[in-house]
């Protein structure tokens, strides 16, 4: 469907070399979009990139960690320079910790905050700043978690950075409506990927993934294309600060 068309446009995807964000980069290209996968891992990246390509649309690897300012500006400055536009962008990036009181590390609650939260501000910024100078505005997906609606007490800073970036996405979707640019979330659920390996124990499996999601089992990668093709896309044209759950239903159960 045409709604669904994301020829001519270029889309940046940060944490886009593996997990949810290849899933999502590999639909976003599927829909005609030109990627550019912001990632540490350059090797990674590289591969990420000539799958991509493979799909027929331009693909760019590009070094940038999000918790890092000028990091940022440069990767945005470098996509324009190499895809020429902005016009799409999946705040992706993202890290998990275990963390109990009371000897909670400082250190280790801000290198969480300092990637997912720091870092999806520092995108949203530079992106939408990119965005507003071209004048055709845009659409900003935040990718959120069950976890910043339920809270997850072995990981509460994980937690606390996914109910900031979602709250971030409503009123940063206030602020740019003017701009026509679209800020919306997608929160997840238990997905299979190498984040989410440490979770997979026996007791896990029976509470979290048999008892508490009604579809009993994980979600993959793949699924989080079809959302995000939507958010991206015209499909999504008159929502702006909305939440997508992907869960197997487990905030309903």
């Amino acid at each position: 469907m045409e709604l669904f068309s994301l020829d001519g446009r270029v889309a940046v995807v940060t944490g886009g070399n593996g997990g949810i964000g290849l899933g999502i980069a590999r639909g976003l290209a599927e829909a005609g979009a030109d990627v550019a996968v912001w990632a540490r891992n350059e090797a990674k990246s590289t591969d990420a990139v000539a799958e991509l390509r493979g799909l027929g649309v331009r693909a760019e690897a590009i070094a940038c960690d999000v918790s890092d300012e000028e990091a940022v500006a440069d990767a945005t400055a470098e996509t324009v320079e190499r895809l020429g536009r902005i016009d799409v962008a999946v705040l992706n990036a993202g890290v998990a910790g275990v963390g109990r009181l009371p000897e909670f590390p400082t250190e280790e609650w801000d290198r969480v905050l300092d990637i997912n939260l720091r870092g999806a501000f520092f995108t949203l910024r530079s992106v939408s700043d990119q965005m507003i100078e071209q004048g055709e505005g845009g659409s900003i997906i935040v990718i959120g978690s069950t976890g910043g609606i339920l809270g997850n007490s072995v990981s509460p800073h994980y937690s606390a950075s996914k109910a900031a970036v979602m709250q971030m996405a409503k009123a940063f979707g206030i602020q740019l409506a003017r701009h026509r640019i679209r800020v919306n979330s997608i929160a997840p659920g238990f997905v299979e990927t190498e984040m989410t390996d440490a979770m997979r124990n026996p007791k896990f499996e029976q509470i979290m993934i048999g008892a508490r999601t009604p579809m009993r089992r994980w979600g993959r990668a793949d699924e989080f294309a079809g959302p995000a093709v939507f958010l991206a896309s015209d499909a999504s044209s008159f929502m702006t600060g909305a939440t997508l759950v992907v869960d197997g239903g487990m905030l309903i159960s």
